[in-house]
């Protein structure tokens, strides 16, 4: 008797989460069935706001598992976490050879990786940094402000002739509007930019294609098509949802990161670089203390 209760409820539990499924299934998510923004004084869909993503990516936009950080001492608070990556098809195609670097870039990212040396990201690798960023529209321009290395870039929404006068960190950039969609064509990127912290990279040949469409009022769906014959077989994509920042009087703060990253980059040049100091940090918020130490 007690197993056939047991029977009994185990296929009760079963129907009902099928039937939850389908139900999921067949109900679109919110946004994506013929969602209009609001519009601009031009008419154009507004997307002027502050946005931010919430993932893993920036540790590494394919697939992983958890893993140990690069400071042992910090334990658990410097672990990287997991994530099921943004990367379509779960996986890069890299060349052979390309595949090779990046995991050699991942053995040493921490002495390779340009945004510990507070060098502007690059695109697409800004978009989904655990900063916020923020989207101003006119119908010239489309001003993209980083909160991170307090890096922007200017997308020219009526030039679409304009050719790039030189490579740049946050590369060249030029918008139009695909009816909902506002899709940027971003070339000329710098080929030091890496795409994430796990070493995966890119030559100057790269070309992306940015498309913002917005699912509600508070959430754009970003994609990205990048395209590299140098270093990937085919063009492929990542996609990520961004979420409006709706806190009270949220705005854009400082992070100035090139101090941060003084002593890492410069700290050889003193005159006697092996008397470096170090900095011990110890509580919290208000009770916080950093002390410099001399060198032993």
């Amino acid at each position: 008797m007690r197993n056939r209760l047991r029977t009994t409820i185990i296929a009760g539990v079963a129907a009902a989460v099928v039937a939850v499924g389908l139900s999921f299934s067949v109900q679109p998510v919110e946004g994506q069935q013929g969602y209009q923004a609001p519009r601009t004084a031009d008419g154009m869909p507004d997307l002027n706001g502050i946005w931010q993503a919430v993932s893993s990516a920036h540790y590494d936009i394919e697939p992983h598992a958890a893993r140990f950080g690069p400071v042992v001492e910090m334990a658990a608070h410097g672990a990287i976490p997991g994530g099921l990556g943004i990367v379509e098809g779960g996986e890069i195609p890299y060349r052979p050879e390309a595949r090779a670097t990046q995991q050699e870039n991942l053995q040493y990212w921490m002495e390779r990786d340009p945004a510990i040396k507070c060098y502007m990201p690059g695109v697409p690798r800004a978009t989904y940094m655990p900063y916020p960023f923020q989207l101003v529209q006119t119908p010239e321009y489309v001003l993209l402000a980083y909160e991170f290395a307090s890096a922007s870039r200017i997308v020219y929404m009526d030039r679409p002739d304009f050719e790039a006068p030189v490579d740049a960190w946050m590369g060249h950039n030029i918008g139009r509007w695909e009816g909902e969609t506002l899709v940027i064509d971003v070339t000329a990127q710098m080929p030091d930019t890496w795409l994430d912290q796990s070493g995966n990279h890119h030559s100057n040949s790269i070309h992306v294609e940015e498309r913002y469409t917005a699912l509600s009022e508070n959430h754009i769906m970003y994609e990205a098509t990048i395209t590299d014959p140098e270093t990937y077989t085919r063009p492929w994509t990542i996609s990520l949802p961004l979420y409006r920042r709706i806190d009270e009087n949220m705005q854009l703060l400082e992070f100035k990161c090139v101090e941060f990253a003084e002593e890492l980059m410069y700290g050889h040049l003193r005159k006697d670089p092996d008397l470096t100091p170090s900095f011990r940090a110890s509580g919290y918020g208000s009770d916080r203390q950093v002390v410099l130490e001399p060198p032993q």
